[in-house]
């Protein structure tokens, strides 16, 4: 759909001017903005599944190894190990399912994040203070939260086989996303599936927020100061510093 430029008149100094003024950006759609997200998402886990698949393995590497193996643990120790006895591609083990789980993830994510947003701005007391700084990072930090809450609840069930096929090393026990879930229900019931789940809200929700309050407030200020600066780069740095303050925060 194309939209038509106004014009408009303007006096400066006692002469009239024609101006061309630009219509309003066009909001995503709804598609757009689930898509986006959700390919976003699983582009980055793709890249880094590597590092990912060497976190999980060291976080679990004491239920498995003796001391003396522990001691000489190094990731490029454990790197060596995973392409001798498990081949290259093993470091995207349990990728297809951390695709399958951030692809949604993602999309909601997003998507919840701007209707949270649109929400918090009706509330009176926020919508009164619409240009106070503190009210605006208020909006995009409990936004965020709830974002991160929505999306890591109605996920996580693929987000523990994620993890759980990521855990395998040498023993393979499931053998697939789909014989994970009907493992994990069969052996645990229902609920196994959203074992974890608490402990994962009281980390997503506040990284989530962080993440998003840095990203905007950052995007903002950089904007301001340096309009014609591609929106791909102040994207990426923007968001790459919000992801390093909201795991080290």
């Amino acid at each position: 759909m194309q939209t038509e430029a106004r014009v408009g008149v303007t006096v400066d100094g006692g002469v009239r001017k024609l101006v061309k003024q630009q219509p309003p950006p066009q909001q995503i759609g709804t598609i757009s903005q689930l898509l986006a997200g959700g390919v976003a998402g699983a582009l980055s886990k793709t890249c880094t599944a590597p590092l990912a698949r060497l976190t999980i393995l060291f976080q679990i590497q004491g239920m498995h190894s003796n001391v003396a193996t522990l001691r000489k643990a190094s990731i490029w120790n454990e790197a060596s190990r995973i392409i001798h006895e498990e081949g290259f591609r093993a470091f995207w083990k349990g990728n297809l399912v951390t695709i399958a789980h951030r692809l949604p993830y993602s999309s909601v994510n997003f998507y919840s994040y701007e209707h949270y947003k649109k929400f918090l701005r009706t509330i009176p007391q926020l919508q009164s203070n619409r240009d106070n700084i503190s009210a605006d990072l208020c909006i995009h930090f409990v936004g965020g939260g709830l974002a991160g809450i929505t999306a890591a609840t109605s996920t996580y069930p693929l987000d523990l086989v994620r993890t759980r096929l990521a855990a395998q090393t040498n023993f393979t026990y499931y053998r697939g996303i789909g014989h994970a879930l009907q493992t994990i229900v069969k052996e645990e019931g229902l609920l196994g599936l959203y074992k974890g789940l608490g402990t994962t809200l009281l980390t997503v929700g506040p990284n989530i927020a962080i993440s998003f309050s840095v990203y905007e407030s950052l995007r903002s200020f950089w904007m301001s100061n340096r309009s014609d600066d591609s929106t791909v780069v102040v994207s990426l740095a923007c968001g790459s510093l919000s992801g390093i303050a909201s795991s080290t925060g």
